[in-house]
Formats: C-alpha cells, sequence, structure tokens
C-alpha cells in the first residue's frame, strides 16, 4: 500500500513524519516491513522548507507522482490560505479522490480538501484555529469542531498537528487489526484510541492557556478537587474576589464560564474512568463530582451527545 503525502512550502513538519512513522512502525510491528510505501509529493520541485526550516527532499512532484496511491493524505501549513486558490492543487486532488482507496488531511490541509469540492456534504475537522474559516468559507462542509478526526464516506479529516498520528493509527487498526495499532501506540507511549468521538478541547487544557494568576490557581484546584463544591462562590472566595467579578474575569481569560469549566472538568475525568476502568457508573459519578448517575448523564449527553454506557461501549481500551 502506498502512502502518500502532499506538502508544500512553508509545510507543518510533524504532519508530514507524524502519519508516516506511525505507518512504518505499524509495518515493522506486523513483520512486514514492506506493507506500507511512501511518497513525498510536493508543489514545487527540489528541496522546500518546513515552517520550522528543516529542508525535506520529496520524491515526486504534482506531475511526476505515482499512479498506484492506495492512502493520500494533504499536509497542513501556517499558510494554506496561500495555496488554497492554486487550479493544479485542486485539479491534483480531485484527480487521486478519483483512484486512491482513501483520501484524508492533516490539520489545516482540510481547507484544500474543501477547495476541491470532496468536503461538501461531509463531515470535517481541522485543527480548532481553522474551524472558523472552514465553515465560513465551504457553508456546504458539515463542520465538526470539537473532533479529532472525522470519516465520512471514505474521507477522513484530522484536527491539529499530532491529530494526524491519531489518524494514522485508526487507519492502521483498519489496515492491520487492533493488535498491531495496540503495538504501535505503545511504542510511541499514544493513546491506542483519542477516538474520533473525543474531544480536541479539554478542561486541561484551558488551565494550561491561561496565565498563571489567580484563575489559574482556582482552575488547577479545581482540577484535583472535582468532588468538592465548586459554585462560582466557593470559586471566587479561593480566589480573594466577589463573585461577580470572578465570573466575569474568568469569562474573559478563558473563554468559558466557570459553570462550563467545572463540568467540562469533570466530564473529562469521568471520561478517563469509563475508559481505563470497569468502575460501576454510580462509582464514576461520585469520584468525579456528581451528584448520581443521573447527573452524569445528562453532562455527557448535554456535552459529548452520547450517554456514558455508550461512551464507554465505544471507547474503552483493551486490556
Amino acid at each position: 500500500m502506498k502512502i502518500a503525502v502532499l506538502c508544500f512550502p512553508n509545510v507543518q513538519m510533524l504532519d508530514v513524519v507524524g502519519p508516516v512513522e506511525v505507518f512504518h512502525e505499524a509495518a515493522r510491528q506486523a513483520g512486514a516491513p514492506s506493507t506500507y510505501q511512501f511518497e513525498i509529493v510536493s508543489t514545487t520541485s527540489g528541496e522546500l522548507l518546513a515552517s520550522n526550516g528543516m529542508r525535506i527532499a520529496p520524491d515526486a512532484t504534482l506531475e511526476t507522482s505515482s499512479p498506484d496511491i492506495d492512502t493520500l493524505l494533504i499536509a497542513g501549513s501556517p499558510s494554506v490560505q496561500l495555496l488554497e486558490d492554486d487550479a493544479a492543487i485542486q485539479h491534483w486532488i480531485v484527480r487521486y479522490a478519483r483512484t486512491a482507496r482513501r483520501i484524508g488531511s492533516v490539520c489545516s490541509g482540510a481547507l484544500l480538501l474543501a477547495r476541491a469540492g470532496l468536503l461538501d456534504g461531509r463531515k470535517a475537522t481541522t485543527h480548532w484555529n481553522y474551524t472558523a474559516r472552514l465553515s465560513r468559507m465551504y457553508p456546504k462542509v458539515d463542520v465538526q469542531p470539537d473532533q479529532i478526526f472525522v470519516r465520512d464516506n471514505g474521507i477522513y479529516t484530522s484536527a491539529g498537528v499530532t491529530a494526524g498520528m491519531d489518524l494514522a493509527l485508526a487507519l492502521v487498526e483498519e489496515d492491520l487489526g487492533r493488535t498491531v495499532a495496540l503495538n504501535v501506540a505503545r511504542q510511541f507511549v499514544m493513546f491506542l484510541k483519542r477516538p474520533g468521538g473525543q474531544s480536541q478541547f479539554s478542561a486541561y487544557l484551558t488551565a494550561q492557556a491561561s496565565e498563571k494568576n489567580a484563575i489559574r490557581d482556582v482552575q488547577e484546584w479545581v482540577l484535583q478537587n472535582l468532588t468538592q463544591t465548586l459554585s462560582v462562590e466557593a470559586l471566587s472566595e479561593r480566589a480573594g474576589m466577589s463573585a461577580r467579578n470572578f465570573a466575569r474575569i474568568f469569562k474573559q481569560e478563558c473563554g468559558t464560564t466557570p459553570a462550563s469549566f467545572v463540568e467540562d472538568a469533570r466530564i473529562d475525568a469521568a471520561r478517563r474512568l469509563l475508559e481505563e476502568t470497569k468502575q460501576p457508573l454510580k462509582k464514576v459519578a461520585s469520584l468525579t463530582g456528581f451528584a448520581d448517575p443521573n447527573g452524569l448523564r445528562r453532562a455527557f449527553l448535554r456535552k459529548l451527545s452520547v450517554s456514558p454506557v455508550e461512551y464507554r461501549r465505544r471507547f474503552r481500551f483493551a486490556a
């Protein structure tokens, strides 16, 4: 199976090498090194510079790429907007969409798939920083801004940068089975599945993004004390602010309300317990600060559109 990655000047390096490393390791784990072959296709001839300044020596150009590409991945770039109106790229992508077994994108590469018309009427995702542009520029695309990766009828799109490795791992599981994918995940110290149904956002990322101040101190305390009373009044008192001022500053700095942050933190913790343990729902609810399993269920349905039972059935890791 030939894996081709389309890249261009200022490409995000990890969008290219991350998925390739996953496929390469999968072939090694399967004991069949020739399972996958790789071709780096460039929009220009000669070496190109990635966004981090490293040089890439492509195997082919749009004109010389192999006709037998099995899986085509479109990498992303910080300057992807400059490529969207390139007719040669659009025609090349459309041509291989007719012949390749599957086609996908990593990070902002989804914008190039959308520009070629391949995402019209389909669900798709991209890096969170580009979801608004994807929705605005391509209204026929059903953008899923909160997903790690999305598969819709043979076309795959993934979120930012490292999510391309999650996508590649899912494709490996399709090709070579769960055992090989699990072995690759262990080798790379990855989750076997940071599943497509899981969020590319979390309370933990929100806390890390905040400036180190009283608000972040409260966030970190929340993450360590999910079973405590976490009302706005209790948290504002801990921050040494009035409830009204605390709520205003929290929303200003974090882009979410204190109540929403607390619920997200509890859901994150509950998801991990559902994925990694056999704890009954009543215990999961108790350990993560929900009043009872019904409260846990309502939160899951509201935020994830799936019940805790269904979430565990779909995403629990193998022993």
